[in-house]
């Protein structure tokens, strides 16, 4: 954690990268993204999987044995849903024991209503930008429609962080924020992330806090 705050990593896919990352003091959590059409989708099972950083494996409205079998085999702590998954697809996949993030794109702030049918299922929930594409656009959207979430769920902050984001993140209040969710903006190409870049984006805002 930085500044109290859950520091997720996704789109991991290459050995050494994940453990050069997860070396990196305040990272929580590092994703793993099973949609065979990202660009960043995890093909074959890696020679390391993170020990000290949780496990989340990312899907897109994939049947509910096959995230089972997943999480089964790759130890996933989380599993995050990207997709068009019901208020009971997540509810079904609670009750085998898994924790879930829930996404949701974010574009007006009445798309924040129906996040509220997924509060009991969900241990997180994932606002992001709305692209055409399943997944991350890569592109930030306006932070300030979330004050209109009032739910109790705790929220991770994804789309288009950067390293030039940290004054931006500490004015952004809210009292579900629980972290922040870095993908393409910290990457050297799909799938291989720059893990100075993401040490001297943590030390940045550690340090302005």
């Amino acid at each position: 954690m930085i500044n109290g705050k859950i520091i997720k990593v996704c789109g991991m896919r290459e050995t050494e990268n994940i453990q050069d990352v997860e070396a990196i003091e305040g990272i929580d959590m590092l994703g793993f993204i099973f949609y065979p059409k990202s660009p960043r989708c995890v093909c074959e099972l890696p020679a390391y999987l993170p020990v000290h950083a949780r496990r989340v494996g990312v899907f897109v409205n994939e049947d509910k044995q096959a995230v089972s079998m997943y999480a089964d085999r790759f130890g996933l702590d989380y599993v995050q849903l990207h997709g068009n998954e019901s208020p009971e697809y997540c509810q079904s996949l609670h009750a085998t024991g898994l924790k879930i993030i829930k996404a949701f794109s974010v574009s007006r702030p009445q798309d924040l209503t129906k996040v509220h049918d997924y509060e009991e299922a969900c241990a997180l929930f994932l606002f992001d930008t709305p692209c055409k594409q399943y997944g991350g656009s890569g592109n930030l959207f306006d932070w300030s429609m979330l004050h209109t979430y009032d739910g109790q769920t705790p929220f991770l902050l994804s789309g288009g962080i950067n390293q030039y984001s940290v004054n931006a993140l500490n004015e952004f209040r809210h009292p579900r924020l629980a972290g922040y969710d870095l993908n393409s903006r910290f990457e050297i190409k799909p799938g291989e992330k720059d893990p100075e870049r993401i040490q001297a984006f943590l030390n940045q805002l550690a340090s302005s806090f």
